[in-house]
């Protein structure tokens, strides 16, 4: 959306907050549930939003703005197949879901992706051989390319590894559309079904030695469908995965070329609120590569 006032940015933080921990909550409406904050909030942002889209409808329309500056423009510019273009409300809410799907997943796989490398030289030690081939392999100042990404198939193996350990988003809900008989239990069509990403993951018979942190499982064809549901499975699986997949591995190579680092608290708890994070931030110490 073009917005890079940090005052504008922050006034939708706790409301943004508010609506990441209540997206995933059990469906109460009462007062004091987060599913009620949530609401809302959603309904705060909403209102924010569309001011923002309306501004940018006049500006495209006096050519103080780009057609091509952001999803935005390119929301209230293209039409489909029938020549209706979408309305003010519906671009709000597309705008909202993209927020949601990339604030705090790939934050949070970030922060876990740091904790392990932390936890695990010898995996560090293999990711830093990966990237510094590539840092070697550029021009001073060149950026990564979209072949450099591919090149990072260890790293990627780790970050998957990690995401299996440590799924940013816990399970989701759906509903039965139909009626269905599943491990001997009868599920009437229309009620709300909830997947478990953390017990899929930690399922033996999907991945022994389930506790392991084993990078290699992501090797070859990898696991088996359906068992890894880090972005979930089918039709329905995240169209932001090889965005994710971008970030992540972006954030890895520039940290891991520049820095080796240790865990200040050894014994962190992780709490869960909706995602999982360190209760303390997981600080940790930074130690430079000598050039």
């Amino acid at each position: 959306m073009s917005i890079e006032d940090p005052d504008h940015v922050a006034k939708f933080a706790d409301p943004f907050n508010a609506l990441s921990s209540g997206i995933i909550s059990i469906p109460i409406d009462l007062p004091w549930t987060p599913f009620n904050r949530a609401i809302k909030a959603s309904k705060f942002i909403r209102k924010e939003l569309l001011a923002i889209i309306n501004q940018r409808k006049m500006d495209l329309a006096e050519n103080r703005a780009s057609p091509t500056q952001d999803i935005s423009s390119h929301m209230l510019l293209t039409s489909d197949g029938n020549g209706q273009y979408m309305k003010e409300l519906d671009i709000a809410d597309k705008i909202l879901g993209l927020l949601i799907g990339g604030h705090d997943t790939a934050s949070a796989s970030i922060t876990f992706v740091v904790k392990y490398l932390a936890e695990l030289p010898h995996v560090y030690d293999e990711v830093y051989k990966e990237q510094m081939e590539i840092a070697k392999s550029k021009a001073p100042r060149e950026l990564l390319n979209w072949e450099d990404i591919q090149k990072m198939k260890y790293s990627w193996n780790v970050a998957c590894e990690v995401m299996r350990l440590a799924p940013p988003v816990q399970g989701a809900f759906r509903e039965a559309i139909t009626d269905i008989i599943y491990s001997g239990f009868s599920i009437p069509k229309g009620w709300k079904l909830y997947w478990s990403t953390h017990s899929t993951h930690r399922n033996p018979e999907c991945f022994p030695e389930p506790e392991k942190f084993d990078p290699s499982r992501f090797e070859g064809k990898g696991p088996a469908p359906y068992t890894y549901v880090r972005f979930g499975g089918g039709p329905r699986m995240c169209p932001g995965k090889e965005y994710a997949r971008l970030e992540i591995l972006v954030f890895m190579h520039n940290v891991v070329k520049r820095f080796k680092w240790e865990k200040l608290l050894q014994n962190e708890k992780i709490i869960v609120n909706p995602m999982p994070i360190p209760a303390k931030g997981l600080p940790v110490r930074l130690h430079p590569h000598k050039a």
